[in-house]
């Protein structure tokens, strides 16, 4: 059976310095199409007497304007999109913008160009083979579920007063008098006024003087104005009305079962235990992958091409800034509160970026070189996963794919992963004291129990102290 020839053909030839040139070829009646494409276009945006907008025919509009206009507007247009078409075509894997140069056709005829662009490079890792990694065993400590448990019954808590001098964290009871100049200043004036010792609600100065003073003193002194932009000094005054010390319940069987759903501080000891246990083997999970990543990022001695490094400092901050603004913050007022200043910002911004692209590039080689694809059982669970996130058939979401030429991306992704599962499996992992850790220390315990008391769900979002 006879095959049309494809109106568009396109060829790959390596370069020096990272790079390939794809030599395109578009023939003319093909050419044509986004000639009239064009004259549509320029039809759109000019007013012609007795046509009106957009319906003035190309013939028309070539008597007008000339046949050239519609073809430089064709190239103008067209040309990035047969680029594009090319590159999924050939499936070539490029970093940065196309040089392109026009090499015929330019006025008549089938139209021919170059594009020479930069592409994703391959690299060394010399030594995967043999990674290790230092994490910190996933134990629990007594110390840690004692902490848990005071953390509980600081939630039953009560207040005693006492007659010995203030201590740090103690309540007190005071009468406040803050004034600028003789003139008493709004929110530092109150009677019997309930505060936290050592909270820096007010002043550190505050808290300064209230440590050690007993119930009947009267306290004056100066202090910084909260205000940095205010040079002058407040003067409080304050008398101290009474101490309380926070008073936590006897730790009883009795007070476990009113504060969880077990019965004993032991059975809720054991739970305890249990989540933690599992939180911290998550979080060490977490910890061996990003250092296998790094210890495989320190392997890669190439030299990383900017455009890459630039992506995905531009891909970096686009997600930054959209988390940000899901919280109602700009990145400016991020900026402020975490004390960065923007070229600190960049330069870690920078780092983190070529950190990443080295990951990337790192676990392509390895998977290279052990061999490991991604087998369309793998793409089609891919894809049906996706499909299942977004509620769309895993058939409409190949063909998105196909359509936006992403197919060779998601494999590669897929490739990536399996790599990094390869290297996961098999890097050594040792504690701080270089005693070996037995994989079997990392893996979680299943959870036996569904309907653990919301304690228990609160040890398990527990970080390590």
């Amino acid at each position: 059976r006879y095959t049309r020839p494809s109106p568009m053909r396109s060829t790959v030839e390596p370069l020096e310095g990272n790079k390939v040139k794809l030599s395109i070829e578009v023939e003319a009646d093909e050419f044509d199409k986004a000639v009239d494409a064009a004259f549509k276009k320029i039809a759109r945006e000019v007013r012609l007497p007795g046509f009106r907008p957009g319906k003035a025919p190309r013939k028309v509009l070539e008597a007008r304007f000339g046949s050239q206009a519609g073809r430089e507007q064709a190239l103008q247009d067209a040309l990035p999109e047969y680029y594009t078409s090319a590159v999924i075509e050939n499936d070539v894997d490029v970093i940065a913008a196309p040089e392109i140069e026009i090499t015929g056709g330019q006025e008549a005829g089938d139209v021919t160009f170059d594009a020479v662009v930069e592409v994703r490079p391959t690299v060394e890792v010399p030594g995967y083979e043999s990674l290790q990694v230092t994490l910190d065993r996933p134990e629990v400590d007594e110390e840690a579920i004692d902490a848990q448990i005071d953390r509980m019954r600081e939630l039953d808590s009560s207040f005693a007063v006492v007659e010995r001098a203030v201590q740090e964290g103690d309540t007190v009871t005071i009468d406040i008098s803050g004034t600028l100049d003789g003139e008493p200043q709004p929110g530092l004036t109150a009677e019997e006024y309930s505060y936290t010792v050592g909270s820096g609600a007010i002043t550190p100065e505050v808290d300064e003087q209230l440590v050690g003073a007993s119930a009947g003193d009267v306290l004056e002194f100066d202090a910084t104005h909260p205000d940095p932009d205010e040079e002058r000094q407040l003067r409080f005054e304050i008398t101290v009305r009474e101490v309380k010390e926070k008073v936590l319940p006897e730790l009883t069987d009795e007070w476990a079962a009113g504060a969880s759903e077990f019965e004993t501080v032991e059975e809720l000891r054991a739970s305890l235990a249990d989540r933690m246990l599992r939180v911290r083997r998550v979080q060490a999970q977490m910890s061996l992958r990003e250092k296998v990543g790094e210890a495989l990022a320190a392997l890669v001695a190439d030299e990383i091409p900017e455009a890459m490094i630039s992506n995905e400092m531009q891909n970096r901050l686009q997600d930054l800034a959209m988390r940000l603004q899901a919280q109602g913050i700009q990145l400016e007022q991020y900026l402020a509160m975490t004390g960065s200043d923007p070229e600190s910002f960049s330069q870690e911004l920078r780092e983190t970026a070529a950190n990443g692209v080295k990951v990337d590039l790192a676990l392509r080689a390895v998977a290279d070189a052990e061999g490991i694809e991604c087998t369309e059982e793998d793409l089609d669970l891919e894809l049906a996963n996706v499909g299942a996130q977004v509620d769309e058939p895993p058939e409409k979401v190949r063909e998105q794919f196909e359509r936006a030429g992403q197919l060779s991306a998601v494999r590669s992704d897929i490739r990536k992963r399996k790599a990094l599962d390869w290297l996961l499996e098999r890097v050594e992992v040792v504690d701080p004291e270089g005693a070996v850790i037995d994989r079997s220390e990392l893996e979680v315990p299943a959870d036996e129990d569904d309907e653990d008391d919301d304690a228990a769900e609160a040890a398990a979002e527990e970080t390590d102290d």
